[in-house]
């Protein structure tokens, strides 16, 4: 898959400079890039078979990229999916509501994010509660943050749910929550397939 990057805090600097950063950021970066076209049209209509037999509705790319990135990311040594942030022992917090797709210890705490845009600016900010000191014992420490999304033109291609959040759109957080994001973050955008795109009348792949 094509990427866009864009980075918050002076990310790209740091990872430059650190090799342990850069090492886990090209990791990451590499288990995106190497899912293919391919991959997502094998990918997505083995699913849309799927649930056309139970009858449930299924229609976008999104849940193609999200399994095709934790089957590459779960085998890289190192990295763990779907982390709790905290490991509350006073009961008050439940796990599920502060959960990362991804993370590296002393290294990264990712967003993959598709859902609505509303949901930009809590998403966000779950890589800096994984980063920084807090009230509530840590299960997992991290460093910095990655937030991937589509862009507005994979949105199209991938027949991706116009309510969603896009690359473009998450931009425009950044700037009005600088005091609140304090964790230096690499926004990673998803660009649109080069040889096909899913129809959104037929949710058919379409070739270019």
């Amino acid at each position: 898959m094509k990427l866009l990057f864009h980075a918050h805090r002076y990310a790209d600097a740091i990872i430059d400079r650190e090799p342990y950063l850069k090492q886990r950021f090209l990791e990451f970066v590499d288990a995106l890039t190497g899912i293919s076209d391919q991959d997502l049209i094998d990918d997505f209509y083995m699913k849309k078979t799927m649930h056309t037999a139970r009858k449930t509705n299924f229609k976008s790319l999104t849940p193609s990229i999200n399994d095709l990135l934790k089957q590459r990311i779960s085998v890289i040594p190192g990295w763990e999916c779907e982390v709790d942030i905290f490991n509350d022992t006073t009961g008050t917090v439940v796990n599920t509501e502060w959960r990362l797709d991804f993370a590296c210890r002393d290294g990264f705490a990712v967003e993959v994010a598709f859902n609505h845009g509303e949901a930009i600016a809590w998403n966000l900010l779950k890589p800096v509660l994984a980063s920084e000191l807090n009230h509530v014992q840590k299960a997992v420490q991290t460093r910095l943050g990655i937030y991937v999304c589509a862009t507005e033109a994979m949105k199209k291609a991938g027949n991706i749910d116009s309510a969603s959040g896009s690359y473009e759109k998450v931009q425009r957080y950044l700037m009005p929550m600088m005091s609140q994001l304090t964790t230096p973050m690499m926004l990673v955008g998803i660009d649109a397939p080069k040889t096909f795109k899913i129809a959104k009348d037929t949710r058919e792949v379409v070739m270019r």
